[in-house]
Formats: structure tokens, sequence, C-alpha cells
């Protein structure tokens, strides 16, 4: 186990952090970020510009709760400034990033959308998050794509959401997972993704095919862990560190998506409930999964953006060139942006808005 522990905390670090490691790292360098968690939030939110308090005429926010079968999902819904809910708005679904929750970008890009005029959802996916089920920490593909249908079944019922406008955006793993729920989910008018990442072609081959040749010694860990579990034993899980990163350390991360992403989960956007772990046996779904493939059940009109910088773009541009059936497709590089400044920089976050308006409008 700890020759493919190490290995997979090696690939998973990517953007994301465990809870002892955002604590270590919150409590050292909390104070060199103007980006940093407000702990007096009433809502948990941790980006910049986030609601403090339900005003009226403006933008507002509501902690929700609904269920998956037996599991609670925890989620917030945004409403538009002067809302009416006997009047219909246009609605977004958002989903999060891999390890992340509603409160960071998710919650970000939600709020934006509100501030437009849009009634949006951000829901931590079961399992993660505040949201239910155990074990914890469970990472599959097809729960990550429920999620997604069952933020699109609680907002359509929503007063004032007209399901006519129904958009989704999927943030990072989330906009893997988006590529997927919209290919049998035509409630979704529109698809758009922000720095897609193609989580089961990462968990399979490693970032940009590092891992290649231990593609078999990693499905045979994750089966001996599945047969664990179900015997009663200790649930495994992968990148379950608590050993907080140097400066040194986070300095020689290989790729900008692993020391930017540190720096995001563990230091100026944690969130207690944000964690990069999940269950060993979940890559045995994982590693068989492809965001990428059946790109061609997309009809709808689709709007995929990454940064001009991104290491990550390589998957944004595999998936978009496969969505040959899509009504109107566009490619939108956001220039000088990599990914995980895609996720809170003002000026790249402002690029992002203004196409998502652009195609919103367009296509709803």
């Amino acid at each position: 186990m700890k020759l493919i522990t190490f290995k997979v905390f090696t690939l998973v670090l990517l953007a994301q952090v465990t809870l002892s490691k955002v604590n270590a790292q919150i409590n050292n360098r909390s104070t060199k970020s103007s980006n940093i968690m407000n702990h007096e939030n009433p809502y948990g939110l941790v980006y910049k510009g986030a609601i403090t308090k339900n005003e009226k005429g403006k933008v507002n926010i509501f902690p929700v709760n609904y269920k998956i079968k037996d599991i609670s999902i925890a989620a917030n819904v945004y409403t538009p400034a002067h809302y009416d809910p006997t009047k219909l708005y246009p609605t977004v679904v958002v989903a999060h990033p891999n390890g992340g929750v509603k409160e960071q970008v998710a919650g970000l890009y939600a709020q934006r959308l509100a501030e437009e005029g849009f009634i949006t959802i951000a829901a931590d996916a079961a399992y993660q998050g505040a949201s239910g089920g155990e074990p914890r920490y469970v990472d599959k593909p097809a729960n990550r794509i429920e999620d997604i249908h069952a933020m699109a079944d609680y907002i359509s019922q929503y007063a004032g959401a007209d399901t006519a406008q129904l958009g989704l955006l999927g943030i990072c793993g989330g906009g893997g997972y988006a590529l997927k729920a919209a290919q049998s989910d035509k409630r979704f008018k529109v698809v758009a993704t922000l720095s897609m990442f193609n989580s089961g072609l990462v968990r399979r081959n490693g970032f940009m095919n590092s891992q290649i040749s231990t593609i078999q010694e990693r499905l045979l860990q994750a089966s001996h862990a599945r047969a664990q579990e179900e015997a009663g034993g200790e649930i495994l899980y992968a990148n379950n560190s608590n050993i907080p990163l140097t400066e040194d350390q986070i300095a020689n991360l290989p790729f900008d998506l692993y020391r930017e992403g540190y720096i995001y989960y563990a230091q100026t956007h944690a969130h207690p409930n944000s964690s990069s772990k999940y269950t060993l046996s979940s890559l045995m779904d994982l590693m068989t999964f492809d965001a990428s493939t059946n790109m061609d059940l997309i009809n709808q009109p689709l709007l995929m953006m990454a940064g001009s910088k991104a290491d990550t773009y390589y998957m944004t541009d595999e998936a978009f060139s496969k969505a040959t059936q899509s009504k109107r497709k566009e490619l939108f590089l956001i220039e000088g942006a990599t990914h995980i400044e895609t996720y809170w920089k003002p000026e790249y976050v402002n690029k992002a808005i203004t196409k998502l308006l652009d195609f919103y409008k367009t296509n709803l």
C-alpha cells in the first residue's frame, strides 16, 4: 500500500488538500493573501466579494437541502436582485471541482451569474462537503453525474426558475461530469465548462500521461481496497497524508496545477469541508471513466473555456473536438490564465463571466 499511496498522492494533489493541511497552512500563511477565507461569513463562503447577509433588493443566498435517494444534499441557491417568485428567470446549475465545495469557486460563479439576473444553484457532491453519504469521500463518476441531474431536479421546482432556460456550468472535475450529464439530460438547453478536468483520464493515465506504466498495479490496489471494505475492514483512502508542505516543497511541485492548486485550496480559499482524499476503491470506477467519450450525444450549444496557459488544456481540446453534433459550439481561451487562476483572479473571472453571459443570453 505504501507505493500506491505515494503515487496516488503525487497524482491527485492537483488542486486539493486534506483538512489537516488546510488547518496547518491557514495558521501559517493566512495573512499573506487578500483572498483568504473570511471566518465570519455566516454562509461559509470563502471567495472575494461573497454575500455576508441577505438584503432586500440585492442578490440573496439560500442554503437548502434535498435528497438523492436516502442521502441528504447540501446546496446553496442564489437569487437575483429584486427577485420576484412570480416571474421567470433563466437558471444555471453549477458543478464544483474535484475535492472542492460549493463555498469556493462554484459559489463565486453562481453568485456572479445571479448578479446578472440568473437563479443559480451550487451543491456539495454526495459523500463530500456538507452533504451526506457513507463512507465519506466516495468519489465515483456515476454519483457526480447524478448530483448534476439532482440539482436540475431541485432547481426546476424552485419558484421563478424557468426550465425552458436551464443552463449548466461545470468547473474543473465538475466540467467533465457536466459533459456526461448533458449527453443524456436534455433539460439542459446549453452546456458550458470552465477549466474542464477529465477525472477518469487523469486517474487512469496520470496527469499528462505520467502514470501509464502503473495502471494495472493501481487497479489491483483499488480492487483489494474494495474487498477489504466489503469484508468490514478499514476503509483505505488515496491522498490521505496529513503532512503539510513547506514553501520549498510547494515551489518544487511539478506543473502549475499542482503548485497553484495547493495554494488555492490550502491557503487563499481554504474551507474545512474541502478535502482531496477519496476512497481508494473509487479508482475502480474512476479509472474506467472518460469524460470525452460519447461527446457526439451533446447536441446542445456548447461553450468550453480554458486558460491559455493552463496545463490542463489538453483535456478541453480533446473533448471539444469530439463534440461533432453540437448545434453551436465554441472554444474560448482566457488569455494569460492558468487553470487555477480562472477560479479566483478577478481579471480572468470577469472575462469568463462576460463570455458566459454572451453565450447564455444568445442561446437561452
